[in-house]
């Protein structure tokens, strides 16, 4: 039996933890986001007017309000990541065209950040025309105007001419010194493809698998490394379809692993609408992967399906196994996924980045008010967002997980 001075202790232990966030130890770009002020609202919209393609603003905010202190705290624990001064800079701006889309990746040795176009997007003229291009930017450069809130124009953005061109690339990370890309292919005779691109002039590329025993894959979309074994996971979709560069699918959409020395490719993972994002746990005992189901590109949206975080478990045999759900987005879908150093994960979504704890409770947004395809940390404390029109750079205290598969 517990003692009543023992339970007075346990409750008021839980008040400590309980209790509200102080305003006093809110860093100035940041905000507390109370989710209990909006459990009940006075009147809701129809699905029709109000959906994933809506941005979210709480009762007593602005969309100014929430632009101004972008870093949006739901838990405490979300002070942690973001540290005592967190920044947010727009380091970049295309006034139509959404240069700055997937692939954020971190050269850890030139100390540059790489991105990619959005393949398939009318306003890029990409896909079908002309591959997507890979830029990259100076991390010195971005950290030299990180103490304004728009320095878009004071960076420089650079073209990475990559030797052959790598077709359409979008998703890509850090492998043995160079980067990975997954390539989504361009029209009925050019397959989806791995590349590895050496990030040093003359950005020589090198195509290390492009089909499955003779089929073409759909549209190669996302990568990541596991950090024990290496090898190399891949997510397959239709978006080259669905954005009119690529012929119907012939494979069902699957994740896939690959291993480079061996050669073997095999499927992981199945029973998706979209998969999309992938990444790993810095420990490697879990994968998530990232389904935008409700966005079929060209074809339209259907909010009935996932716009969602599954995690599985991997396997000492590399194998992936007991999926749950992990997370469901409430703003667009989660697209680039990565996890920081303390296994929290992250996801690109319809209004910023989106942090979630290990368990899957949302702890806090980094707010854009658009989409965002994908972002990637530096190092410790810097990160990357592309949010197609616009690039960010972000100062934070948490730091990536980074895997560098060195051989």
């Amino acid at each position: 039996m517990i003692s009543q001075r023992s339970s007075l202790a346990t409750l008021l232990l839980l008040g400590s933890f309980l209790a509200p966030v102080s305003s006093s130890n809110i860093p100035a770009q940041a905000q507390v986001i109370d989710q209990k002020a909006f459990n009940v609202l006075a009147t809701t919209q129809p699905p029709a007017e109000f959906n994933a393609k809506s941005l979210f603003v709480p009762p007593g905010s602005t969309g100014d309000s929430l632009a101004q202190q972008p870093f949006h705290v739901y838990d405490e624990e979300f002070l942690k990541i973001i540290g005592d001064a967190p920044t947010l800079t727009r380091i970049a701006h295309s006034p139509k065209d959404p240069i700055f889309h997937e692939a954020v990746v971190w050269s850890k040795e030139t100390d540059e950040v790489f991105f990619v176009q959005n393949a398939g997007a009318k306003d890029a003229g990409t896909g079908l025309q002309k591959s997507a291009i890979i830029e990259k930017i100076s991390l010195a450069d971005a950290a030299a105007v990180s103490d304004k809130s728009d320095a878009a124009g004071l960076v420089n953005v650079t073209t990475v001419p990559s030797s052959p061109t790598i077709l359409n690339p979008n998703g890509a990370t850090n492998y043995r010194g160079q980067i990975v890309f997954a390539g989504e292919g361009q029209g009925d005779n050019e397959p989806p493809a791995l590349w590895v691109m050496n990030p040093k002039s003359p950005f020589n590329a090198t195509v290390i698998l492009n089909n499955y025993f003779g089929r073409q894959f759909n549209s190669l979309n996302d990568i990541a490394i596991h950090p024990s074994s290496k090898d190399i996971y891949f997510t397959d979709t239709i978006y080259g379809y669905a954005q009119d560069f690529r012929p119907a699918p012939g494979l069902q959409e699957q994740v896939y692993r690959f291993n480079p020395d061996t050669g073997a490719v095999t499927v992981v993972a199945d029973g998706f609408d979209h998969p999309n994002g992938f990444t790993f746990s810095p420990d490697g005992k879990h994968a998530y992967v990232a389904d935008t189901g409700i966005d079929s590109g060209f074809f339209g949206l259907n909010f009935t399906r996932p716009a969602s975080v599954y995690r599985f478990d991997v396997k000492e045999d590399g194998t992936l196994d007991n999926r749950k759900t992990f997370a469901f987005v409430h703003s667009g879908a989660p697209d680039g996924i990565h996890c920081d150093s303390l296994g929290n994960v992250y996801a690109g979504c319809g209004d910023g980045v989106h942090v979630w704890n290990p368990s899957g409770k949302l702890i806090g947004k980094i707010y854009v008010g658009s989409s965002t395809a994908n972002f990637n940390f530096a190092g410790q404390g810097r990160m990357v967002i592309c949010a197609e029109t616009n690039l960010y750079y972000a100062t934070l205290a948490a730091a990536g997980s980074y895997v560098d598969s060195e051989m």
